[in-house]
């Protein structure tokens, strides 16, 4: 049996007081035919409000299917997962696709924007989706689109923009209906590393002015210095490592 690896990843005054994400001895295992893969081996962590916490290793390591544990977007073999109280690993579908509709926000590294919608139609879907009255809508779209310095491009589609400012529509997206935790999987990994360094910050920025939890997986070492907490995974274990002092 594998060892259990119990890690918490706390900054030092967590707003309220509890964990918003809780995982507990999470294991997951890949079969094909008699070939198994251990993608996760008993891991263990917690995540705060307020928090940026990046999750680092190598490609293969197990950062997505972790994320994809946390978001409910795959289920594993044994443990547990609580986000904003709510048993993740125990919820029916319609359960599942509430919590990811109303509690949680992703961003990919393929930004996922739909090409015919201009940026301020992409970050306006989700409300859409929980029927949000439409001067509602419009009022949070123009928000977000500021808040990532894209007021001005609210016409255009993905296509005329950068890869940065795409990705920056993606964030807006993902906070469309006020989310309390942020999933990014690889968010800079089509990026150069300055542009991605600028998402990172807007990430962080983000995390401090909404005060949500942000959970991001990244192989770029560069941007470890912006995470609160760093949690490392090798061949599915999870340590965690002391983030860098920010300059």
């Amino acid at each position: 049996m594998s060892e259990q690896v119990e890690t918490t990843a706390r900054p030092e005054a967590a707003p309220d007081g509890e964990p918003l994400v809780v995982v507990r001895g999470l294991r997951k295992v890949y079969r094909t035919g008699p070939k198994e893969v251990v993608a996760l081996r008993e891991v263990s962590f917690e995540a705060y409000p307020g928090q940026l916490v990046a999750i680092r290793g190598r490609s293969g390591s197990g950062k997505t299917t972790l994320l994809n544990q946390v978001g409910g977007l795959d289920r594993p073999d044994s443990g547990r997962v609580l986000v904003a109280g709510r048993a993740v690993t125990e919820l029916p579908e319609a359960g599942l696709l509430e919590l990811r509709r109303d509690v949680i926000g992703f961003i990919f590294q393929s930004f996922g924007l739909i090409p015919v919608l201009s940026a301020a139609e992409n970050v306006g879907v989700p409300m859409r989706l929980t029927r949000t009255p439409a001067a509602e809508r419009e009022e949070r779209v123009r928000m977000l689109l500021a808040m990532v310095g894209l007021e001005k491009h609210a016409n255009q589609r993905p296509y005329e923009l950068s890869g940065g400012q795409q990705q920056r529509v993606a964030v807006a997206r993902a906070l469309a209906n006020r989310p309390r935790l942020l999933i990014a999987d690889e968010p800079t990994g089509q990026l150069d590393s300055g542009t991605g360094r600028q998402i990172m910050e807007l990430l962080r920025a983000v995390v401090r002015s909404e005060g949500v939890t942000a959970l991001v997986a990244t192989h770029d070492p560069n941007l470890i210095s912006l995470a609160d907490t760093v949690l490392e995974l090798h061949d599915g274990t999870l340590t965690l490592t002391p983030a860098p002092a920010t300059t």
